[in-house]
C-alpha cells in the first residue's frame, strides 16, 4: 500500500482528512481513472490513499480509518462491500461515505440510481464538495446488506455463479442438441413456488407460481417497495405491489440478485429496512 499524505487540508474536507481506498479490481481494470481519482482527491483535501492488493486488505485498511471519512474508489461491488463491512461493526453511523465509481458502466448502475456521477472527475469533486444524502438499506438476516434492489427472478434467467468456460459451452450445446423439443421451452421450471410476505400480509403462496420477486430501497425512510408477480404456467398472471419494512420469502430453494451479487440458494429469508441507515456524499 501506499499512502501519501498532504499537510493541508482545504474548505470543505473534514477535520480528519480522507481515506481513499481502491478497490484492487477497480486499479486493475482502469489504472488511469484511479490515477486521476487520486489527484483531484490529493489536491483538495488532506487524503491517506490506500491501495490494498486483495479483499482481505480492503477490509484490514476500511477498519483502521480512524477518525478519516471513507471514499471507496471502485465500482458497485466494492460499495456494497465497504457498507457491509461497516454495517457489521456497527460504523455506518460515524460519518458520510463517498464513491468515486471506477469500472465498466455495466457495474455502475447501482451508483447511477444513487446519484453519483460517472465521470472520475465529477465524481472526485463532489466528494470534496458535494451534499450529505441519508439513504435506506435492507439488512437480511444473514447480516447481509441490499443498497438498491434486490430481486428473485424466474428460474431460468438466472445464471450460474461461475464464469463461462470452453467445457461449459460445449456441455450447453450438447444439451440444447439432445433435449427434447417438448422440454425446451422449460415453462414447467421456469417459475417458483415461494411464500411472499409484507409486513405480515401475504402477497403470494406455494399453491400459486412466482413469476418474479422484487424488493427495492426508496430513500425516503419510509417503507421499501415490494413487487410480486404470479401465475403463467396455465394460470392467470398478475402482480401485486406493496410498501413494507418488513418482507419474508420462503419456500423450494431459490437464489437471488442483491445489488450486483447473485446470492443462495436458500429456502427463507427475512429482509428488514433501516431507514436513513447510511449515508452518501452526492453532487449539491
Amino acid at each position: 500500500m501506499s499512502a501519501p499524505e498532504p499537510t493541508m487540508s482545504q474548505a470543505g474536507a473534514p477535520v480528519g482528512g480522507l481515506l481513499v481506498l481502491v478497490d484492487p479490481v477497480a486499479r486493475r481494470l482502469d489504472g488511469e481513472s484511479v490515477r486521476i481519482a487520486k489527484d483531484v482527491l490529493s489536491a483538495g483535501a488532506a487524503a491517506k490513499i490506500c491501495l490494498p492488493d486483495s479483499q482481505e486488505e480492503f477490509a484490514r485498511a476500511l477498519a483502521r480509518r480512524g477518525h478519516r471519512r471513507l471514499v471507496i474508489v471502485g465500482d458497485d461491488r466494492a460499495l456494497v462491500r465497504a457498507v457491509g463491512l461497516l454495517h457489521r461493526e456497527r460504523g455506518l453511523g460515524e460519518g458520510p461515505l463517498a464513491l468515486v465509481p471506477v469500472g465498466p458502466v455495466g457495474s455502475l448502475g447501482l451508483a447511477r440510481s444513487l446519484g453519483v456521477p460517472l465521470s472520475a472527475v465529477a465524481a472526485a469533486r463532489a466528494v470534496l464538495d458535494g451534499s450529505v444524502r441519508a439513504c435506506d438499506l435492507l439488512v437480511d438476516d444473514s447480516d447481509g446488506v441490499v443498497l438498491g434492489a434486490l430481486r428473485i427472478p424466474p428460474v431460468h434467467g438466472v445464471p450460474r455463479p461461475t464464469g463461462p468456460s470452453v467445457w461449459s459451452a460445449y456441455r450447453s450445446l450438447v444439451r440444447t442438441l439432445v433435449r427434447p423439443v417438448a422440454a425446451a421451452g422449460g415453462v414447467a421450471t421456469s417459475r417458483h413456488r415461494l411464500r411472499v410476505e409484507a409486513d405480515g400480509v401475504l402477497l403470494a403462496d406455494v399453491d400459486r407460481p412466482v413469476e418474479d420477486v422484487s424488493v427495492r430501497t426508496r430513500d425516503d425512510g419510509g417503507a421499501a417497495e415490494v413487487v410480486v408477480r404470479t401465475g403463467g404456467g396455465g394460470s392467470a398472471e398478475s402482480t401485486v405491489t406493496a410498501r413494507a419494512k418488513t418482507v419474508t420469502v420462503s419456500g423450494a430453494d431459490f437464489r437471488y440478485r442483491a445489488d450486483a451479487a447473485l446470492t443462495g440458494p436458500v429456502r427463507r429469508r427475512t429482509w428488514t429496512l433501516r431507514p436513513g441507515a447510511w449515508t452518501l456524499t452526492v453532487p449539491r
